[in-house]
């Protein structure tokens, strides 16, 4: 099927960000995560590319699309178990579907991919998140770059473990499973994409935790990445002595970094410090 000419057609739009997957070799990557049980969640169906291969292969499909035009090139499709919503999928909430458990595939506008994400996996300290409660897993094509952040840890090079990193694994496992080249969409980016597993887990990586003030610690540790974990701190609000106290009592050096820190180990500097807030008031 030459979707290079189908996408052609269609009449793309830079400021919605329209890059149409024409590679048919990574659309049948994409399906190769989809079982006949499923009910999935499409979000960014475009032209449809990947929509009418979903049809085929799962038991239920929601195609969620902004675009006018589009809507109109996907309402072509002949399916009875597609479901077509016209709207912005910030806007959207599974649980307003129906009762059931989804699978995600998405290929979306990069620069929304940080809000989509809290959109459907909710902050570390929304714990009962309504769309991450209804979701199984996220089949999502994103920028190379950012997907690097996505799985990215504590020993990763460069700048690429940060919040999105800690956002995404706290309930969930991240991997990428295919680097997808530019010349694989229409009109191709300037730069690669890949595709990232999004495996939601029963449980958050940390458990018996005060997670709002995690939250707060966490955003403090990277917020400022050129400055030392204690200034860090110190800028996100947090009062010297007891910033000082805490960082002795974990053997942790004022001149460690925020980034240098797993996820546990962010656990525990926020609680170590809240115990030291809370001494401290008492």
């Amino acid at each position: 099927m030459n979707y290079f000419l189908r996408a052609k057609q269609f009449r793309t739009k830079k400021r919605l960000g329209q890059n149409f997957l024409i590679d048919e070799s990574v659309i049948n990557r994409i399906l190769e995560e989809v079982s006949p049980d499923d009910t999935v969640m499409e979000i960014g169906a475009g032209a449809g590319f990947v929509t009418e291969r979903l049809v085929e292969k799962a038991q239920k499909v929601y195609a969620v699309e902004i675009d006018e035009d589009a809507i109109s090139v996907l309402r072509k499709i002949d399916a009875k178990n597609l479901n077509i919503i016209h709207n912005d999928i910030l806007k959207t909430n599974l649980k307003d579907l129906e009762d059931t458990t989804f699978k995600i595939v998405a290929n979306i506008p990069y620069y929304i991919t940080s809000p989509i994400l809290v959109h459907l996996l909710g902050e570390i300290d929304d714990t009962n998140n309504e769309n991450r409660n209804r979701i199984s897993e996220i089949i999502l094509m994103v920028q190379y770059e950012v997907a690097q952040r996505l799985v990215a840890n504590e020993s990763s090079q460069g700048k690429q473990y940060g919040l999105l990193s800690i956002l995404t694994q706290f309930y969930a496992d991240a991997e990428i499973i295919k680097k997808v080249p530019a010349r694989s969409f229409y009109p191709a980016p300037k730069v690669d994409s890949a595709l990232v597993k999004i495996k939601i887990r029963k449980e958050p990586l940390i458990k018996n935790a005060d997670l709002t003030f995690l939250k707060r610690v966490t955003k403090a540790c990277f917020a400022t990445r050129r400055k030392n974990l204690k200034n860090s701190l110190l800028n996100g609000g947090f009062v010297k002595d007891v910033v000082v106290e805490t960082l002795n009592n974990l053997n942790l050096s004022e001149n460690t970094r925020g980034e240098t820190l797993s996820i546990q180990e962010l656990a525990a500097l926020s609680e170590e410090l809240k115990r030291n807030y809370e001494k401290n008031q008492g």
